[in-house]
Order: C-alpha cells, then structure tokens, then sequence
C-alpha cells in the first residue's frame, strides 16, 4: 500500500512546518510521508532542531523549501500551519484535501535562551499534539 503524502506549508519553513514534517515521519511515518515547505525559503531553525532533538526527533538534516518546488506533485493531503500560508495556499490545486492548523511563530520569540526555548517547545507540543490527534484518527 502506498503512502499518503502530506504536505505542510507555513511561510519560512523555519519551524512549525518543519517540526510538523519530522514529527509526522518519525511516528506515523509506515502510513505517511511528509513533506514541508515554505512561501518563502530560509533554513530551519536551530531552536526548531533543538526542541524536536529533546523528544528523539532530529530534524538537523532538513532543509527549508519553496512551495513552488511541489508545484504539479500530487498530494493527499496539504496541512498550513499559520495563517499566511493559508491565504498563499488556495492556489495549490494538487492536493486532494486541504486543512488549517494555525500556530503561532516561534521564530518572533525573544529573551534568553532558555526563554526562547520554552516558546519552540510550547509550539512543539502543540504540533505533535495536532498530529497525534488528527493523524492517529487516520490510521
């Protein structure tokens, strides 16, 4: 059987769709494969690898990617997570069904390290908790 490719999109894909990638192949990965993309290209954010490194998830080898490079890929399903991508997304006429999460961004937190930390991590909980919820019904 083959595998149900999702793909998650915000606008850096810096971080929650990254988190969201690596999350989603680590746990369902036998029934899906995911992907991530951005409407804007960066590079993941080292605070995004080091949250998903506390709960046995490396991302490091991950890069960020423009939605364009999707473009004509068929997917089963197209997952934005924050309100931007959302709007750049009715365009995307290759996945057969769509859905919203919206997120809030980590990469806007500021303090200390440990601060910052605290922030990725919430947003790594409420991604992970997204997926168990959403994915798992699913299987």
């Amino acid at each position: 059987m083959a595998k149900k490719k999702v793909l998650f999109v915000c606008t850096h894909n810096s971080a929650r769709s990254q988190m969201a990638e690596g999350y989603l192949n680590a746990r369902f990965g036998e029934i899906f494969e995911a992907f991530s993309a951005g409407t804007e290209v960066t590079s993941v954010n080292p605070y995004a690898i080091r949250a998903m490194d506390e709960i046995g998830i490396d991302i490091s080898r991950q890069w960020s990617k423009k939605l364009d490079e999707f473009f004509g890929v068929e997917m089963d399903l197209l997952v934005t997570v924050c309100d931007s991508a959302k709007g750049a997304c009715p365009m995307f006429p290759w996945a057969k069904e769509k859905i919203h999460a919206g997120f809030s961004d980590p990469s806007a937190a500021s303090g200390s390290d440990a601060e910052v930390m605290e922030v990725f991590r919430g947003i790594r909980d409420e991604v992970t908790g997204f997926i168990d919820e959403k994915f798992g019904d699913r299987i």
